[in-house]
């Protein structure tokens, strides 16, 4: 049995006895309103996107610096479980015969879950409601779009390039420690306390990205505690963020929602209120240590995301620009 799966066995049990809890609170398939982009509608927040987004967000980069936000992912990282990865790497020989001449090159192979590591919820991915009663992002009922083989409407494929303004909200600066801890829950007042004193704005279509310190400071050194819980938005703090109109919104941790949850808070309903009722993507893991080490709070955000047709969510490797 390999690490990542012993550490998801562990976060497992663990989310089970929140998941359960939860699901006491959250009942049935709720009423939908159709989405503002229009009933017929698959890409959400994508809709910012324009040339007056792209050319603004372009007129961010004044220094000419980059910086990946996607971490380096390896069979051991630890996942939600079931989710894991296994690669493999073939050598191949060409001989002369073949090509004209002594060729040799290799090829990989891997057996994965797309949603590990850095990665993009898409929105088919997160809904409210259980069995044939689950209710997706504008208005899709379950049976109407997932299959086995690939969603039909709501596809990973369907996302256009994200391309915008991208804004860093440090929380481990603003509560003076290198990281928060698991089942620390972030507010609106949270964040509104450190957007003011860091001088960030928020601007409909903007990518929010919030830094915990939860993944610099966990995932090597204790990757169980890592996988295990987080820090994270409320359920209250992601209503405050999707009534600011972004595009996305993400973190440095496996989540973005607190886990477990604070009293009084229904688990990951944050992916309800984001992804399902406003179409707004979220950004799981991301890289933003060295943006908080350089007090980068706003740059230029672009993700072209592999367009697997059908796909719920994807690895990804956003980069920032300033």
């Amino acid at each position: 049995m390999t690490l990542a799966k012993v550490i998801a066995g562990a976060a497992f049990a663990s989310l089970v006895t929140l998941g359960t809890a939860a699901q006491a609170q959250t009942g049935g398939s709720q009423d939908c309103q159709p989405s503002k982009w229009g009933a017929d509608d698959e890409i959400g927040a994508a809709n910012h996107v324009d040339a007056e987004q792209v050319k603004m967000a372009a007129g961010l980069v004044k220094e000419g610096k980059t910086h990946p936000l996607g971490i380096v992912i390896d069979p051991n990282m630890p996942a939600f479980p079931p989710r894991g990865m296994m690669m493999q790497v073939v050598k191949q020989d060409h001989l002369e015969e073949g090509m004209g001449w002594n060729a040799a090159f290799n090829d990989d192979v891997a057996q994965l879950w797309f949603g590990i590591g850095p990665q993009l919820d898409g929105l088919g991915h997160f809904g409210q409601g259980t069995g044939d009663e689950a209710v997706y992002y504008n208005c899709n009922n379950v049976l109407d779009f997932v299959t086995l083989s690939g969603l039909t409407k709501l596809g990973i494929e369907k996302v256009p390039p994200l391309v915008g303004r991208g804004v860093l909200i440090d929380m481990a600066k603003h509560k003076g420690v290198e990281t928060l801890e698991a089942g620390e829950g972030i507010t609106s007042d949270d964040l509104k306390a450190a957007m003011q004193e860091q001088g960030v704005e928020v601007r409909e279509g903007d990518v929010v990205l919030i830094h915990t310190g939860w993944t610099d400071a966990k995932l090597e050194s204790d990757p169980e505690a890592w996988g295990s819980g987080e820090p994270g938005i409320t359920n209250e703090a992601a209503e405050y963020l999707a009534s600011l109109n972004p595009m996305a919104v993400g973190a440095d941790t496996w989540g973005v929602d607190v886990a477990p949850a604070v009293e009084g808070d229904r688990v990951f309903h944050g992916h309800v209120t984001l992804i399902k009722e406003n179409g707004i993507y979220l950004l799981e893991t991301m890289n933003t240590g060295p943006l908080a080490e350089q007090g980068v709070n706003e740059f230029m955000f672009v993700l072209g995301q592999a367009r697997v047709k059908g796909a719920v969510q994807m690895m990804i490797n956003p980069v920032a620009m300033w």
